[in-house]
């Protein structure tokens, strides 16, 4: 494989050399654990109180977006005929691969999620965190899933080392290069190094859009399939996908009510809650079933800090203050619907304050899923969040059909 970069084209060398690994900067809210199983509250999503290192800005600069073969370019996505095919995206620019990559290694379960819906859970060899890729979702659909079990963990104690990549030897690595620096305290010289001695990055943060540091083009989660469409050589389920989502959307739109609530977006920082990360229905991936949803965000609407953003906690007097419609908690891992009833809910009903809210007075506190969600975690947690937010509009019902979902991946649909 090889990368092509303003400095001339680097190509991938198998070698399996030793490497020490590098200290990385803290990524806060990895562990996991209580009686929900793979639940994790010891953090907000992306680790609202992670330490960001800040050795270096974007690895490629702004560049095209284009994609190209060996016979030029070509409309969409890169193509495998003639050997060799290039892929273009931000803040990578263009890259460049020998064959279809087989081992690929994502660090957040969005990246995941898409390499499985593209059918390539068989090639899937490792995961940032565990705990927060909802790859349970698949239990749902027939002939699809994900043995977590099997993957490594990049994030092992309280750092991502270089060691692993190397000892993985994967073809291509679908995280942001930039996020590697930025969020995992890697310097600019360890994504050169991995990236010329194993394999070339390929990936754009995309879940949000709070960092200071992401100054270059941002994706839909559309667009993103359809990058790694490319990359795998599988446009035609990233088109399968697309015009599924298309459908599900047309679908919601046409049964949304004309009033809509106001939802507070919230991480809890302990469990039961005594205390919110803040999190702001922006335009970032993790969102998207919101902004599906039509809901007005009571935090961005009283001037609430995002926490990524460096927004601090906000406790249950600020939310009475906003009172909210909703209130839509996020939790990482396989969520209940009694876990969440017994953790959250009625710890709110019957705290001093917390019961005050509207919300949990009109017994709408709803579970927010997930932070990282490819088309498959989306399509189960808009499903969710529209049955929490409208129960009268969506009650119990499906908003998508599970075989279908299930063609799609297996290559039937």
């Amino acid at each position: 494989m090889a990368r092509d970069a303003a400095d001339g084209s680097t190509r991938r060398r198998f070698l399996k050399t030793g490497v020490g690994v590098g200290l990385a900067g803290l990524f806060a809210g990895c562990s996991s654990g209580n009686d929900a199983g793979s639940n994790d509250t010891s953090g907000a999503g992306d680790g609202a109180d992670a330490t960001s290192a800040t050795a270096g800005g974007s690895t490629a600069g702004k560049s095209t977006d284009g994609a190209t073969s060996q016979g030029g370019a070509t409309k969409g996505g890169g193509t495998t005929t003639g050997g060799s095919y290039s892929v273009s995206m931000a803040p990578v620019g263009s890259v460049t691969f020998d064959s279809v990559p087989r081992k690929w290694v994502p660090f957040t379960g969005d990246y995941a999620d898409m390499g499985v819906a593209l059918g390539r859970s068989d090639g899937l060899s490792a995961i940032g965190v565990a705990a927060r890729y909802g790859s349970f979702y698949y239990d749902d659909l027939p002939g699809v899933s994900v043995d977590t079990s099997s993957l490594t963990e990049l994030y092992q104690g309280d750092s991502v080392g270089k060691e692993v990549f190397y000892e993985i030897d994967a073809d291509v690595h679908v995280v942001d290069p930039n996020f590697m620096v930025n969020r995992l305290g890697w310097s600019q010289g360890d994504v050169t190094e991995i990236t010329n001695q194993v394999a070339p990055f390929f990936g754009n943060t995309t879940f949000t859009r709070v960092y200071d540091w992401h100054d270059y083009r941002y994706y839909t989660m559309e667009e993103l399939l359809g990058k790694l469409g490319a990359v795998f050589d599988q446009r035609a389920r990233a088109e399968a996908f697309t015009q599924l989502l298309d459908e599900v959307h047309s679908t919601v739109k046409g049964t949304l009510p004309n009033e809509t609530p106001s939802v507070a977006l919230l991480y809890p920082a302990d469990v039961p809650p005594e205390s919110f990360y803040p999190y702001l229905v922006g335009e970032g991936t993790t969102s998207k079933q919101w902004r599906t949803l039509e809901v007005e965000d009571a935090l961005a609407a009283n001037d609430v800090a995002d926490a990524q953003a460096g927004g601090s906690a906000i406790d249950f007097e600020t939310l009475l203050e906003i009172d909210p419609d909703v209130l839509a908690v996020r939790l990482q891992g396989e969520i209940t619907d009694q876990y969440f009833r017994k953790n959250v809910v009625r710890p709110l009903e019957n705290h001093e304050v917390a019961s005050q809210l509207s919300a949990v007075q009109n017994d709408r506190v709803v579970y927010a899923g997930l932070t990282y969600q490819g088309p498959i975690i989306y399509l189960f947690q808009l499903e969710r969040a529209a049955q929490g937010v409208y129960p009268d509009a969506f009650g119990g019902s499906q908003l998508f059909d599970r075989q279908r979902v299930a063609d799609i991946v297996n290559g039937d649909g």
